[in-house]
């Protein structure tokens, strides 16, 4: 018997025998499948097929329970974790990229701030210290990707020296600053595609949850590659979490300046990080739509990195690597 009909038998004895169907999977980002089961009654549940031999299903449920009471997330109605199925709870079918497509300011605005309090909630949720630790070596793992997959497997090229050098320096900034920022829950992709609409957002594919840097997630929310706002709209959104995380309890700089600097940097990581995971899943994997967000990655890359002195280096860099010319104009 092959996977599907494994799962379809399982989930005939979980229903009890009630006549169901099927969607196409929904996502490819992972080994993890996901499908959208709807019942006569017209009524719908979310199936998740996660090969044993590939994944594990426990974290999923550890960062339910952990979420579950802070923020909105599936409930788990049944569970095979031999075979690696979980049926769940459907929190709808409309993601904040494809709500953000059609919204204006007004409605994007709103859709953004309930993030936030999301986000805030999710960050101050109790027993995040449980969770596997993202520290300077964790990180510095993921950092690595830029070099091995982007630059090596995806641009084809070789750093000299000199290069090897600005990049290691960069490098080392980076994960100290982001080291340096205090730990709390991170979603780990708390973008645009792992929020649903609603009263209050769906928050979904949190599996990977870990205790660290405070930034990230907000990072992950505000320059996110799959959808993109102007930097005064991301501006006032930033204050508008640095006030509401102060007043949680998340024990961000006092000044405001300093936190926007850290939330620049942290966003440098970010784009870094999924550039190599970008060209990994589409020169390892085959998914080779990822390589259509590149460009954007690219773009918040240069725009953070002309900005600080520190970072020149790694945006000259960058710039040589993808053969790209910056515009220079002049006033007379």
């Amino acid at each position: 018997m092959d996977r599907y009909a494994t799962m379809q038998a399982w989930l005939s004895e979980t229903l009890g025998g009630a006549r169901h169907t099927l969607s196409d999977p929904i996502g490819d980002a992972s080994q993890r499948r996901y499908f959208r089961l709807r019942l006569d009654d017209g009524s719908t549940r979310i199936v998740m097929d996660a090969p044993p031999e590939h994944t594990d299903c426990r974290p999923f449920i550890q960062v339910a329970a952990l979420l579950a009471p802070a923020v909105r997330v599936p409930q788990i109605l049944a569970r095979n974790l031999e075979a690696g199925f979980l049926l769940l709870s459907d929190l709808g079918d409309t993601d904040y990229q494809t709500a953000l497509a059609a919204a204006d300011e007004t409605e994007a605005a709103r859709l953004y701030r309930a993030a936030l309090d999301s986000l805030v909630a999710l960050q101050t949720a109790a027993g995040a210290e449980q969770l596997p630790r993202y520290d300077a070596t964790a990180l510095g793992v993921d950092l690595d990707r830029f070099p091995e997959w982007f630059i090596g497997r995806h641009l084809g090229q070789t750093l000299a020296e000199a290069d090897l050098a600005a990049w290691q320096r960069c490098r080392a900034v980076l994960l100290s600053r982001l080291a340096a920022q205090p730990p709390v829950l991170v979603h780990f992709d708390y973008h645009s595609r792992n929020l649903l609409t609603g009263e209050q957002p769906g928050v979904i594919d949190f599996q990977d949850a870990r205790y660290g840097p405070a930034i990230y997630d907000l990072a992950s929310l505000l320059k996110d590659v799959y959808t993109v706002r102007p930097e005064e709209f991301r501006l006032d959104l930033a204050i508008r979490y640095w006030e509401a995380a102060r007043r949680a309890g998340v024990a961000l700089s006092d000044d405001f300046g300093e936190f926007y600097r850290d939330f620049e940097w942290t966003g440098v990581y970010r784009h870094l990080r999924t550039l190599g995971t970008f060209a990994r899943l589409a020169h390892r994997d085959g998914k080779t739509r990822y390589l259509d967000d590149m460009p954007v990655a690219l773009d918040y890359l240069r725009e953070t990195c002309a900005r600080y002195v520190e970072l020149h280096p790694l945006y000259k860099l960058i710039n040589r690597l993808t053969g790209f010319s910056p515009a220079v104009g002049y006033t007379f």
